[in-house]
């Protein structure tokens, strides 16, 4: 990512649409036939609507926008790393319906969780070393900051965490994908139980463990599904930590799975180069097989394995997350693309 960065860094938004080619090719301008394109295959196409989340950026700006999540009342609830605001709901319209949060440099992981009657907030920030639980309105509830239980954490700047899970017994597990690659478990008071992962190419370790997922699709035997972005992976593992299955997907930099029904949707925030645009949205069915790529070419198998997928050329920047509504609609924030605003794809 360093040499992305730098070349990012030095690249400017004026050049960048200052050139006709570079405009079309990333729909920053197009004709009319492709304001609202259709993307994606078979049972799971979508129209592409660029204009759904746009703000006035005077009163509400963005930078990084990382992950977004629904709340019972239909809100969309997405961070991002503006100091002004972490914080953007939204309704489904694409009108802003709240934003909040200052303290959050990096507002990175959002899950959304239901206690009760009530639904709770956690947000990772890897820039601030430190996950937080907070309401619907920010009010900060509890705070895991560098777990001082696990030797490897010699300084607090090791620590850096990028995503949450929930485990219907309420315990808590963080990932530490920017960090040592663990994955730190706790009761729901916040008590350590244990770690487990790291750094590495064994079956239980990760490179890059970018996102959990708590996997409830079967109640009586949920697990977690944990990236292993750089690797082009996910694994799932038991609550207790301990690994099931490798789940392979080449060309596939996996931020974070997200389960909707019997599918699993994720953002690929890359797929060859850092140094270009080259994202896209996946779909998966029960038995871990792509069957939709938004933004890509129609997912192919050789044996079995995925054929690394090929950007469509305009649709999306750096998709960094997906989620989706009660009608398969899908909105999409991303990372690192020019202060973008959330895109959504209307299922057709």
């Amino acid at each position: 990512m360093p040499s992305r960065r730098k070349f990012l860094k030095n690249t400017t938004l004026a050049s960048g649409i200052a050139l006709s080619t570079s405009s079309s090719a990333f729909g920053i301008l197009s004709c009319k036939s492709e304001e609202n394109p259709i993307v994606g295959h078979g049972d799971f196409k979508y129209k592409v609507d660029k204009n759904w989340g746009v703000q006035d950026p005077n009163n509400f700006p963005v930078k990084d926008c990382h992950e977004m999540v629904l709340d019972k009342n239909q809100r969309l609830i997405m961070t991002t790393t503006h100091p002004k605001n972490n914080i953007l709901i939204y309704d489904r319209s694409g009108k802003i319906l709240d934003a909040w949060g200052t303290t959050f440099p990096g507002a990175h992981g959002l899950t959304l969780v239901e206690e009760g009657t009530e639904e709770f907030l956690f947000i990772t920030d890897p820039n601030s070393h430190k996950v937080c639980k907070t309401t619907l309105k920010g009010e900060i509830l509890m705070t895991f900051e560098t777990p001082r239980e696990v030797a490897a954490y010699e300084k607090i700047n090791h620590f850096k965490p990028t995503e949450t899970a929930v485990a219907p017994n309420g315990d808590i597990y963080i990932a530490d994908g920017y960090g040592k690659d663990y994955i730190m478990q706790y009761d729901a008071k916040g008590n350590f139980i244990r770690h487990f992962g790291g750094h590495g190419t064994g079956v239980d370790q990760f490179d890059c463990c970018h996102g959990v997922t708590l996997d409830n699709r079967d109640p009586n035997n949920p697990t977690l599904l944990i990236t292993s972005r750089s690797a082009n992976e996910f694994k799932r593992f038991t609550l207790s930590g301990e690994h099931i299955e490798t789940i392979a997907l080449p060309g596939c930099y996996i931020c974070r799975p997200v389960i909707k029904g019997d599918l699993i949707y994720f953002a690929v925030i890359v797929t060859k180069d850092w140094k270009t645009y080259d994202g896209m949205i996946a779909v998966l069915d029960k038995d871990n097989k792509v069957i939709s790529l938004p933004g890509g070419s129609a997912p192919t198998y050789n044996d079995g394995v995925l054929i690394a997928p090929e950007y469509d050329q305009k649709t999306f920047y750096n998709p960094h997350d997906v989620c989706v509504d009660d009608d398969g609609n899908l909105y999409v924030p991303q990372w690192n693309s020019n202060k973008t605003y959330p895109i959504k794809l209307h299922r057709v």
